[in-house]
């Protein structure tokens, strides 16, 4: 009985009580805190939105679930020390040596930010010290999308160590629960993994300090109840929007909810907060779908091209790469001929790769000049603003490779400042791909980085594109700047943040592709300074095609970089059709192709500009799984649903494998008719579809259309036009 009374009052359910109930509401879901009676901030419900938002209080009593002996297992922000029993979202040690904390409501505020976007803001106080969190939940209405992150403050005599600061603490209910997470390395971005989560706590994270990602992503999706599938099935998706070290706690509690608690991982990073100052958490941004995968994924990508991405309804540049055509071997009158390939082929774009750039220690491989960022003068005795006139001559725009956070300890930089190297002042140095990290944490370092940037674009600028990358991670991580080294991680990605915030407010709208060695630095904290990404450095298009596939998940297709390159054995048009499933480039000797594959080329070109409105901007919808069958089907429908865009191809060459079943098409209108014409024929072949038949949209998406993939015609892209 004594027990029975104790739980009871944790919960905040005694006799009489009024806990106070706030929604925060989209289109289609809501997310429901309860202020409890002891002032406790519990989350009771995340899920589809009630007509009646009175119901949200009863929520709770429906669930008979056993005993939460703290009282906290529902924590919208669970402290640690006090009564908690469970994973915390916060850890601290005061100015007094104490390490408990409680966190009770003070006031909540709910305000419109924007034309479909609304803030919550709850202010938590712990009772005893003068110690305070803010929680922050960003709603985009029409997209279902939240953002949610924390700011924390104190007014102690002293400073307080936070150990743990988590962006986001969320707990779900459901009566089992399907973590779909994903791992790699470098030229295997994005493999999935699916799995049922048990008792107990999955960490998904990363400790590697500048390419985050390129073990493990910090994306994932957690179906509620059984394994969602494309169209079916309740989804939640999070991301964290930071470019630095990550954790993601999931925890199935004992009562079976699953706790969520994410943000910047903790390894080897106790922050020390003075009085008055802010410390803000990156956001982290979640959205959830009751009818499956593919609308949740919409959802992110409409959000991402509405709020966050760099241009994200903006026009994109495809273009022509020099790396797999002359590495680190050219000089300009090579350039030359790839200018003039360049307008040949058709593209918008030069980009000049690795290898322009030091003296005294030329960059002719990856083990010199990195950080020496002045022209190679053997290489390119007239500087850079002459190939920028050149390309403008052949009619094309130029764009240049840079890695600026980044040394080669053969290097003037180094020489001249080794205190700002990331290295162990008692340690051997260790390094990845022949390289070393410059410490962003260092304002001076910022400056530098900042300079390299600004400096190509004072100099030239008509220069219409900057490729940055980024491909060592931290060993021996130290700052020579810092006085407190357990800053370091933390402060590095800050100050990565000031010099692209400080570049993104003198050149706002200058095009720059996300490169970290592939995908090793791909998420929205970053996305919001870039105009796209690149996925990986395996540009196999079968691999890419599984790669692309998965990061169409959570990124739209405006951001993904795919280029046409000489990796695989498949034909020209399976790899440049593979490519058009995003922002088109080429990485190929233009020179070197026949005169069918160029025409070919040129003609790909054509037809993707006329259709790049549609990849970019418009709905996608997945419609045949390479995981699970042996042709790969994708589609892009505009708003109208009048023009759509369908690209298949074949990932199983076993037993004369082909798209022996019709695939039913997504998102149209089933009162329109439609035609399909086939597109990127290659020169000589012919269309084995009749152009000239029309079907409603009904029938496509009930019965489906037959593309006829098969060992001959391993590639079909379809453009779907509504019938007038």
């Amino acid at each position: 009985m004594i027990l029975l009374l104790a739980i009871i009052y944790f919960c905040g359910a005694r006799m009489g009580a009024q806990p106070i109930n706030i929604p925060l509401e989209t289109r289609n879901n809501a997310l429901v805190l309860r202020v409890a009676d002891n002032k406790d901030v519990n989350l009771i419900y995340y899920g589809k939105k009630l007509s009646e938002a009175a119901e949200y209080a009863g929520i709770p009593e429906l669930y008979k679930q056993s005993g939460d002996y703290s009282g906290m297992l529902t924590s919208a922000y669970t402290p640690s020390g006090s009564r908690n029993l469970v994973e915390p979202a916060i850890s601290v040690t005061h100015a007094d040596g104490n390490n408990s904390l409680d966190l009770k409501y003070v006031s909540h505020q709910v305000s419109a930010v924007a034309n479909g976007v609304s803030s919550l803001t709850v202010q938590l106080k712990d009772p005893v010290y003068d110690f305070e969190v803010t929680l922050f939940y960003k709603a985009y209405f029409n997209d279902d999308v939240i953002e949610q992150w924390s700011e924390i403050r104190h007014k102690e005599k002293g400073n307080v160590t936070l150990h743990k600061f988590a962006s986001a603490n969320l707990c779900l209910k459901a009566d089992s629960y399907w973590l779909k997470q994903f791992h790699g390395d470098w030229a295997k971005e994005m493999q999935p993994e699916e799995s049922r989560l048990t008792h107990g706590i999955k960490t998904l994270d990363t400790k590697l300090g500048t390419r985050a990602n390129l073990f493990q992503p910090s994306v994932f999706m957690v179906s509620l109840g059984k394994p969602a599938t494309e169209d079916e099935g309740t989804v939640m998706y999070g991301s964290l929007e930071w470019s630095g070290n990550f954790r993601i706690d999931l925890e199935l509690d004992p009562q079976d909810n699953l706790r969520i608690i994410a943000g910047v991982n903790n390894y080897a990073l106790d922050y020390s907060l003075v009085a008055n100052e802010k410390f803000t958490t990156p956001p982290f941004l979640f959205t959830l779908s009751d009818k499956g995968k593919g609308d949740a994924s919409r959802k992110i990508q409409r959000w991402a091209r509405d709020y966050k991405i760099l241009d994200g309804k903006g026009s994109r540049l495809t273009l022509l790469n020099n790396w797999e055509s002359t590495y680190f071997d050219f000089n300009e009158s090579k350039l030359s001929e790839l200018f003039k390939d360049t307008k040949k082929l058709g593209v918008d774009l030069f980009l000049l790769d690795d290898g322009w750039f030091a003296n005294k220690y030329p960059r002719n491989d990856d083990h010199a000049g990195l950080g020496d960022w002045q022209e190679n003068k053997a290489k390119l005795p007239n500087g850079i603003s002459s190939l920028v006139k050149e390309a403008q001559a052949n009619g094309v725009k130029f764009g240049i490779w840079i890695e600026p956070e980044m040394v080669n300890p053969k290097s003037e930089l180094y020489e001249k400042h080794p205190d700002w190297v990331v290295k162990q002042p008692k340690r051997d140095e260790f390094y990845f791909r022949n390289q070393l990290v410059l410490d962003l944490s260092n304002p001076k370092v910022q400056d530098f980085v900042f300079g390299v940037v600004d400096n190509l674009l004072t100099k030239n600028p008509d220069m219409a594109y900057i490729k940055w990358d980024c491909n060592a991670v931290i060993y021996n991580a130290y700052s020579a700047f810092q006085k407190n080294q357990s800053h370091f991680y933390i402060e590095y990605v800050r100050g990565l943040y000031n010099v692209l915030a400080k570049i993104r407010s003198k050149y706002p709208t200058v095009p720059m592709m996300l490169c970290s060695g592939g995908g090793g630095r791909v998420d929205y904290g970053a996305l919001q300074y870039f105009t796209e990404f690149w996925p990986s450095d395996n540009t196999d298009p079968l691999e890419r095609i599984f790669m692309q596939w998965e990061y169409s998940y959570f990124y739209p297709a405006i951001t993904s970089s795919n280029h046409v390159t000489d990796w695989g054995k498949q034909p020209i048009k399976f790899r440049t059709d593979v490519a058009m499933m995003g922002k088109l480039g080429f990485d190929i000797v233009v020179s070197k192709l026949s005169g069918n594959d160029l025409q070919f080329c040129q003609n790909a070109i054509k037809n993707y500009n006329d259709v790049k409105p549609i990849i970019w901007h418009g709905d996608q919808y997945r419609l045949s799984d390479p995981a699970t069958n042996s042709v790969a089907s994708i589609m892009y429908v505009d708003e109208a649903k009048s023009t759509g865009i369908m690209f298949n191809y074949l990932v199983n060459y076993r037993y004369d494998a082909k798209s022996t079943f019709p695939i039913r098409l997504k998102g149209l209108e089933a009162t329109k008719k439609y035609k399909l014409t086939e597109i990127n024929l290659y020169p000589g072949s012919n269309s084995s579809l009749n152009a000239n038949k029309t079907y409603s949209g009904d029938f496509l998406m009930k019965i489906g259309f037959n593309p006829d993939v098969n060992a001959r015609r391993t590639s079909v892209v379809l453009k779907i036009e509504e019938a007038k």
